[in-house]
C-alpha cells in the first residue's frame, strides 16, 4: 500500500503543478482587473505550508514584478515602433538601422534611464567601451621589439632592476625566495642570491659599487656584494612584432619554466649587511643618493632610513594609515617618496640634516602601487584605481596630466632621457605613455612572446644599445625590449 499512496501523492502533485502552470499562464496574459478578481485560495495552492501573511506578501511582490515586466514589454513595443519609424525615414536616403543592433545601443540606453528600477549598466558599459576603444585606435608612435627572455625563476617575479655600474647586468627579485643576476645580452644567469627565507620583493643596485639591495617577506632587507664576468654575447634573433598586434593565449601555450638555469651559477647565501627593524613584510627598498643610506618600506605601515655602514636605524618614517607598497628615492637629491594602500603617497625631505619634513598627497581613490621621481620636479604615481598621474612638486594640488586605463597599474618606471612612462598592468599588458598623457604604444603580446600573467614591474636602461626596457611578471619570466620612438626624438 505504500506504493499506491506514493502513486496517488505523485499524481496529486503533478495535477497541482499543471493547475499552477495554467494559472501562471492566465495571470501573465490577464489584465490587472482580471488578476485582482481571482480567488486568493486558487492562487495560493491547497496544501501550502506558508502562513497566510507570508503568502499575501509574496503574492503582492510577485504582482509588482509582473507589472514591472509588463511595463518593460510595453516600452519595448514602443521602442520597436520608433525603430520602424526611423527605418522608414532613412529608407529614402539608402540607409537602414538594424533593430536588434540599435536596441542594444542608443535606444536601449534611453530605456534604462526611463525605468527607475533598472541599473544604468548600459550607460556604464557604453562609456567604458568608448574609453577602451580610444586606446585601441590610437596610432602607435613606437617600434617595439622583443629582444630576450630571462627564464629561470620557479615563482613569480616581483621586481626587475638594471645595474648602474659596469658591467651592466639585470637583476630580478622573485617569490621563490631568490634574486638572480643576468647577462642582458645572452640571458644567462650569472649570480644567484639565496640569503632570504621569504619572498624577495624588490632589488636595487648601488649607484657606484657592485652591491645589491633586496627587500623580503622575511621582514629584512639585505645588502650583498656580487662579482660577475659577462659571457661572450651571441647573435640575437629578430623577433620584432607590431606594437598593436595581439593574439590571445591559453595556459596550454605556456612554456615549461621548471628548469633551474641558476643551478650552475655562483650562489651567495650570506649578506654583507642585514637591516632588521621592521615588524612586517619589507615590500621595497632603495638607495639614497650617494649610496651611504638606504630606505625600506614595509607592511608595518612605516618606512625606515638606515645607515649602510653601521646598519643603524636613522629615521623611522611614520604616518601612513595602511601598508606601504613602494618607496623611491630622487636620483640627485635627498628626497624619498613612499606609496601606500591608504590611497596616498608621501614626500619625505632629508635635504636639511637637522630636520626632515613630509608632505601628504591625495590624488587616487585606491591603493597607490608606486610613485617615482622623474627629471626636474615631477613625480609620477600609479594606482589600482586604473590611473596614472603626473605631478609637479612645486604645485601638488592637482596633477598636470592624468592617464586613464582599463586595468590596475603596478610598479611603473620612467625613461628620464625620453620622458616615457612604462605602465605594467594586471591584465598582462604593458603600455607606454609620454609625460603629457599621450599613448605611444602597447608592447606585443601573443602566444609566442610577451607576458602570460600579471606584469608586476618595469625598468628602463637608457644606456644599453639593444635592450632599453625590461618587464617582469607572474609568468616567472623577465623580458628585454628594444623601444624606438623616432617621432618623439625628432620633436626633441
Amino acid at each position: 500500500m505504500p506504493t499506491e499512496s506514493a502513486s496517488c501523492s505523485t499524481a496529486r502533485q503533478a495535477k497541482q503543478k499543471r493547475k499552477s502552470h495554467s494559472l501562471s499562464i492566465r495571470r501573465t496574459n490577464s489584465s490587472e482587473q482580471e488578476r485582482t478578481g481571482l480567488p486568493r485560495d486558487m492562487l495560493e495552492g491547497q496544501d501550502s505550508k506558508l502562513p497566510s501573511s507570508v503568502r499575501s506578501t509574496l503574492l503582492e511582490l510577485f504582482g509588482q514584478i509582473e507589472r514591472e515586466f509588463e511595463n518593460l514589454y510595453i516600452e519595448n513595443l514602443e521602442l520597436r515602433r520608433e525603430i520602424d519609424t526611423l527605418n522608414e525615414r532613412l529608407a529614402a536616403e539608402g540607409q537602414a538601422i538594424d533593430g536588434a543592433e540599435l536596441s542594444k545601443g542608443q535606444l536601449k540606453t534611453k530605456a534604462s534611464h526611463s525605468t527607475s528600477q533598472l541599473p544604468e549598466t548600459e550607460t556604464i558599459q557604453a562609456s567604458t567601451s568608448k574609453i577602451v576603444s580610444s586606446f585601441k585606435t590610437t596610432t602607435s608612435r613606437a617600434a617595439c621589439q622583443l629582444v630576450k627572455e630571462y627564464i629561470g625563476h620557479r615563482d613569480g617575479i616581483w621586481d626587475v632592476s638594471v645595474a648602474r655600474t659596469q658591467p651592466v647586468v639585470l637583476g630580478t627579485a622573485s617569490a621563490d625566495h631568490t634574486a638572480l643576476l643576468w647577462s642582458i645580452e645572452t640571458g644567462k644567469c650569472l649570480v644567484k642570491y639565496a640569503g632570504h627565507v621569504g619572498s624577495v620583493n624588490s632589488i636595487k643596485f648601488h649607484p657606484s659599487e657592485q652591491l645589491a639591495l633586496t627587500a623580503s617577506g622575511d621582514q629584512t632587507a639585505h645588502i650583498w656584494r656580487y662579482a660577475v664576468q659577462l659571457p661572450t654575447p651571441q647573435p640575437v634573433a629578430d623577433t620584432s612584432i607590431s606594437g598593436e598586434d595581439e593574439v590571445e593565449c591559453s595556459d596550454k601555450d605556456e612554456p615549461d619554466l621548471d628548469g633551474d638555469v641558476s643551478s650552475d651559477c655562483p650562489t651567495i647565501r650570506v649578506p654583507l649587511t642585514s637591516l632588521k627593524s621592521h615588524q612586517g613584510v619589507v615590500i621595497a627598498a632603495d638607495w639614497l643618493v650617494g649610496g651611504k643610506q638606504a630606505v625600506t618600506a614595509s607592511w608595518d605601515r612605516t618606512a625606515n632610513l638606515y645607515d649602510v655602514e653601521t646598519s643603524e636605524l636613522v629615521h623611522s618614517l611614520t604616518g601612513h594609515d595602511q601598508e606601504l607598497t613602494h618607496c623611491c628615492t630622487h636620483p640627485t637629491q635627498r628626497l624619498v617618496v613612499t606609496s601606500s594602500r591608504d590611497t596616498t603617497f608621501r614626500l619625505w625631505d632629508f635635504r636639511d640634516p637637522s630636520i626632515h619634513s613630509v608632505n601628504v598627497f591625495q590624488g587616487h581613490t585606491d591603493t597607490v602601487t608606486s610613485a617615482v621621481f622623474t627629471v626636474g620636479d615631477n613625480v609620477v604615481s600609479g594606482s589600482d584605481d586604473r590611473t596614472v598621474k603626473v605631478w609637479d612638486l612645486k604645485n601638488m594640488r592637482s596633477p598636470i596630466a592624468t592617464i586613464r586605463t582599463d586595468s590596475a597599474i603596478n610598479r611603473i618606471n620612467v625613461c628620464v632621457g625620453q620622458k616615457i612612462i612604462a605602465l605594467p598592468h594586471d591584465n598582462r599588458q604593458v603600455r607606454l605613455f609620454d609625460m603629457s598623457g599621450v599613448r605611444l604604444a602597447r608592447l606585443p603580446r601573443s602566444s609566442r612572446q610577451g607576458h602570460r600573467r600579471m606584469v608586476c614591474c618595469s625598468a628602463w636602461s637608457e644606456d644599453h644599445p639593444v635592450c632599453n626596457l625590461f618587464t617582469c611578471g607572474f609568468d616567472r619570466q623577465a623580458i628585454g625590449w628594444n623601444i624606438n620612438i623616432p617621432a618623439l626624438l625628432q620633436e626633441k
